[in-house]
């Protein structure tokens, strides 16, 4: 509460960002992150749309992405910073991009539809299999298929990640309550 604040970023081009809500670090050192609007008067707000921007190491002017979402939410990249995954969660969808080899050249192509279900937040684990939220937490593999379900005994789940000394433990909100579920599986 005391501590120092170092703002990262806070407009595009002028215009002040909506609700900066979920990101990722790519291993060369930029971040992604989603830019949705949730608040309660849409007429205060300066950018026309709902973006995914990625913010250059040791620059604060963020670079927009992609444009093309409803409401961008959960963000998570693979290790290897090759692979940018995004759900759309108004947009009830979760689209997976190739990364721009390129660092300067942060941008996103090949955008595929990854599930037909959006998150609010989104994980992986080490065998390359990604976990979203919702109604307890869904998980496709790699190729976007369904492989599991975690049921969870709450009316909806909001964030996912692993965690623990061996990255074996998979912590979920949900609601008013925090989850941990001992795994098979590493986190990424």
């Amino acid at each position: 509460m005391k501590g120092n604040v170092t703002i990262l970023a806070d407009n595009y081009k002028g215009k002040k960002l909506n609700s900066p809500n979920d990101l990722w670090r790519h291993p060369k050192g930029g971040i992604y992150f989603t830019d949705p609007y949730y608040g309660q008067n849409r007429g205060e707000l300066e950018l026309p749309g709902e973006y995914v921007f990625y913010l250059p190491p040791d620059s604060n002017q963020p670079i927009l992405v992609a444009d093309d979402m409803v409401r961008p939410n959960g963000v998570i990249g693979t290790a290897d910073g090759k692979t940018l995954y995004v759900a759309d969660q108004a947009g009830e969808k979760t689209w997976v991009y190739k990364i721009n080899a390129d660092p300067g050249a942060p941008g996103l192509s090949d955008k595929k539809l990854f599930a037909s279900m959006g998150s609010d937040g989104l994980t992986l684990d080490a065998d390359g299999n990604v976990y979203l939220t919702g109604k307890g937490v869904t998980v496709f593999n790699s190729a976007g298929e369904k492989i599991d379900h975690i049921d969870i005994e709450k009316g909806w789940t909001a964030n996912v990640t692993f965690g623990g000394k061996d990255k074996q433990t998979l912590f979920i909100t949900a609601e008013d309550s925090l989850f941990s579920v001992k795994m098979t599986v590493k986190g990424q």
